[in-house]
């Protein structure tokens, strides 16, 4: 609670302090008679929260996040079905780690917005180009999250397994990927962060017909000079990520830390 109570303190303060700069508050006689900051550049927060209230209201905000996490799910499980398979295998086979491996090492350093205009020429202004830039920001961080995890599990526990009858199949399964899951999993968390940013960037640049993303209303804020548009959907997707984190991989992660006895008292 305790914690609860400072991260809810802090961003109040952060707020009071926005409204104060932008002359939200002068209503109320409180900060300078003319704003620091012009509400044309920084729009203050009743404008940017008025904005995000009606258009939740009349559905168009909540209907264009179903088409981005459609979107980000769908990309995000493929990335996932190939980079667990990947990793394993460029953890377990040398050829495989100084080839796909070092490749995967250098595409991870790579900014996802790079991606956007091969797709686009690749799949045209298609949902499949989406899918293909957030597959890409999802598989190489998986996968060498993956790599490094097999490798960084003890020998001596598939020694173990082995000298009790375990075979290579049944080790793998049941000692080595369950010993590397913490790795695994922030190696998921990871992806779908690159993943998130990754179609972020993608929405901005593809226009898909008939399915508008939250990355697409953030564009034409941005072409049409809206700031509290822009504002507000850069407030949609922090707090998109932070749920994910929060509500799916924080808990997950705790539990596995708990499991394998390497949680921090």
């Amino acid at each position: 609670m305790k914690r609860v109570i400072t991260t809810v303190v802090f961003f109040a303060l952060l707020i009071i302090l926005w409204a104060t700069l932008t002359g939200d508050l002068l209503r109320f006689g409180i900060g300078p008679e003319e704003p620091v900051w012009n509400p044309y550049v920084l729009p203050p927060p009743s404008v940017v929260g008025q904005y995000l209230w009606d258009n939740l209201i009349n559905l168009k905000l909540l209907s264009a996040m179903g088409v981005t996490l459609q979107r980000l799910l769908i990309g995000y499980i493929i990335g996932l079905v190939l980079g667990v398979p990947l990793g394993m295998l460029a953890a377990r086979f040398k050829c495989i780690n100084d080839t796909l491996g070092v490749l995967a090492l250098g595409l991870q350093a790579l900014p996802s917005v790079c991606w956007v205009p091969l797709a686009c020429i690749w799949f045209g202004q298609t949902e499949a180009a989406l899918l293909f830039v957030v597959i890409m920001g999802t598989l190489w961080s998986v996968l060498l999250s993956t790599q490094n995890g097999m490798k960084n599990v003890p020998p001596i526990y598939a020694r173990a397994a082995r000298t009790m009858g375990s075979g290579p199949l049944h080790t793998l399964i049941f000692v080595t990927l369950p010993a590397s899951a913490p790795f695994v999993v922030s190696g998921m968390k990871q992806g779908w962060a690159f993943a998130w940013r990754s179609l972020m960037a993608a929405e901005i640049y593809v226009s898909v017909v008939g399915g508008f993303g939250i990355g697409q209303y953030l564009h034409f804020g941005r072409e049409l000079q809206r700031m509290y548009q822009v504002i507000g959907i850069m407030f949609i997707i922090i707090l998109v990520g932070l749920l994910a984190d929060k509500l799916l991989f924080s808990p997950v992660e705790a539990w596995l830390h708990r499991r394998w006895g390497t949680d921090k008292e």
